[in-house]
């Protein structure tokens, strides 16, 4: 078991994982449910896609936080601040998954003013286009989060209490 202070260090790292474990289980029930799976739940279309809608409303919630949480992150941090070199392959995946939910969020509104607009398969093509970006960067910031990370840039324990996570 984790010391007190472990747990302290890890804070952010546990709190980040518990929304994106979220966000995982929301892509995976709405990937699983495209194909119709979504009627054995009872649900008629219209409520599917407003659910399915959901994903992107909650990614795209979690994102806006980040951009309070990350300039503080990015004083020690440089994979956290926009612009720097240390950030470009998390600036990207941020772009690919953007421009991922951009489709799927369009998709879905489409579908949602014209059901017959619905194509199971082309709505999981779209999810396949950023799944793996997507579940790739959840991880990494979980581990930039972590202990670890976070002594390696130099924290301490009294500026990790004071960031408002």
């Amino acid at each position: 078991m984790p010391s007190k202070e472990d747990r302290e260090w890890n804070r952010l790292a546990v709190h980040m994982d518990q929304f994106h474990s979220h966000f995982r289980y929301e892509f995976d029930r709405v990937y699983t449910l495209a194909d119709g799976g979504f009627h054995k739940e009872g649900m008629t279309l219209p409520r599917f896609l407003r659910e399915a809608q959901q994903l992107y409303s909650h990614l795209d919630m979690h994102h806006r936080i980040e951009t309070y949480i990350f300039p503080v992150l990015a004083k020690k941090m440089p994979q956290f601040k926009a612009g720097s070199r240390e950030s470009g392959e998390h600036l990207k995946s941020h772009k690919a998954i953007h421009d991922g939910l951009e489709k799927y969020d369009k998709f879905l509104r489409n579908a949602l003013d014209d059901s017959s607009e619905y194509n199971p398969a082309k709505l999981r093509e779209i999810m396949d286009g950023f799944k793996e970006v997507l579940f790739r960067h959840l991880d990494e910031e979980v581990h930039d989060l972590g202990m670890d990370s976070m002594k390696k840039a130099g924290w301490t324990l009294e500026e990790l209490r004071r960031i408002p996570m």
